[in-house]
């Protein structure tokens, strides 16, 4: 795996494009150059799309362009790992082999340069989330992937179009917020003793850095207001933002 390590999550890549989603697509294509300029690896942990949902023939045009940037980035040698989130986990071949080096359905732990890395997208992980971890556990079962992919993509694409957020990011209250923050910390502290240097989730649209029990927490933030993203160098981790295309 090449240094430096880029870690991105929560694109939301919209199923309908307007001005607004071209100018988001192409701010996450010069990222993606700067990666390739680097001869960095990339992680994508989760929700790089509103909703994917991937048929044995059938994929969404609508997603051309990125496809095309990926499989360019892949074919230059950047190596690019995809956790899935809860708006796209239901993934095949074309996103595992074609244009991934590999794609992961749950949480992963992963040594890089000597360092124990924690990554999740986070969904299911709080006590906040008991009621979400039941239907995650519906959703993501081969019997509801059967029937979903039973459907013709039409009508598949056009319950995932109907009940799309298009874009908006709930605002939360600051105490909502802190509340998430210190549970993710909880959570943190467990991993940590358990011998991981950083644990790093998306989901929460939160962008921070915390240090917990001498590892740290990275929460990812998200491309819809805070265009950030993370970076290890080897040595440590840095939370960065993407606003001035630097």
């Amino acid at each position: 795996m090449q240094l430096p390590v880029y870690f991105i999550s929560d694109i939301h890549l919209m199923l309908q494009q307007d001005e607004y989603e071209k100018k988001r697509q192409e701010k996450l294509f010069r990222l993606m150059d700067y990666v390739a300029q680097s001869g960095g690896t990339l992680f994508i942990v989760g929700d790089l799309f509103d909703f994917y949902f991937e048929y044995k023939h059938v994929i969404p045009k609508v997603y051309f362009p990125l496809y095309q940037q990926m499989y360019s980035l892949k074919n230059k040698g950047v190596e690019i790992y995809f956790v899935t989130g809860n708006h796209d986990h239901w993934t095949l071949d074309f996103m595992g082999q074609t244009l991934t080096t590999k794609v992961y359905d749950d949480d992963l732990s992963i040594d890089i340069q000597g360092k124990r890395f924690y990554i999740t997208h986070g969904d299911g992980i709080l006590s906040l989330d008991r009621g979400y971890r039941l239907l995650k556990a519906i959703i993501r079962s081969k019997l509801f992937i059967w029937l979903y992919r039973a459907l013709h993509p039409a009508v598949g694409y056009g319950i995932a179009n109907a009940i799309s957020k298009r874009g908006r990011h709930d605002e939360h209250p600051q105490e909502y917020n802190e509340k998430v923050l210190n549970e993710l910390k909880v959570f943190t502290e467990t991993v940590v003793a358990d011998g991981h240097d950083y644990v790093i989730t998306g989901h929460y649209h939160q962008a921070t850095v915390e240090n917990v029990n001498g590892g740290k927490l990275v929460v990812l933030g998200d491309w819809l207001q805070y265009f950030s993203y993370a970076v290890f160098d080897g040595n440590d981790i840095e939370l960065k933002f993407w606003k001035n295309d630097a």
